[in-house]
């Protein structure tokens, strides 16, 4: 395995996110850290910017964001032209993500999800490819609401 995972947090995240680190890296995963890196108040925005610029830059090609809930972070990251980061707390809306959206960002709440479901949610959502097809159509319209709102 050579995809590299983006994977960020706010002090929220923080411990989620280093299990979801550890578990990627023992299945062979590259891991691109973005932050936060320890348990002291920050602001979710900054690190789901961090990660979603790092995507569209290319030097991840899915990411992985955690906060309390994960709103607030999904939120964040999705204002980023070209990010579609999906909140997912169980392995079926984690494989639609993928399939039907072409997510590219998962994202979670370390308040809301076990770290044992959260690994599950993980897997799935990196395991499951974009069925492309009649999504494709969708996808494309989501660009599109993109490119008509940028200067909102």
């Amino acid at each position: 395995m050579t995809k590299v995972i983006g994977v960020a947090s706010d002090h929220g995240g923080y411990n989620l996110k280093q299990k979801v680190i550890d578990h990627l890296k023992d299945k062979g995963y590259q891991i691109n850290d973005l932050g936060t890196y320890g348990l002291e108040s920050v602001d979710y925005p900054d690190f789901a910017v961090k990660l979603a610029d790092s995507i569209k830059e290319g030097e991840a090609s899915l990411g992985i964001l955690v906060c309390g809930t994960g709103i607030g972070i999904s939120l964040s990251a999705n204002k980023v032209p070209g990010i579609r980061a999906a909140l997912c707390h169980d392995t079926f809306s984690a494989e639609m993500a993928r399939r039907h959206n072409n997510a590219n960002v998962l994202a979670m709440g370390e308040r809301v999800i076990g770290s044992g479901l959260a690994l599950k949610v993980v897997d799935t959502f990196l395991e499951s490819e974009f069925d492309g097809g009649r999504h494709e159509k969708r996808v494309n319209k989501i660009l599109e609401i993109e490119k008509k709102h940028k200067n909102f």
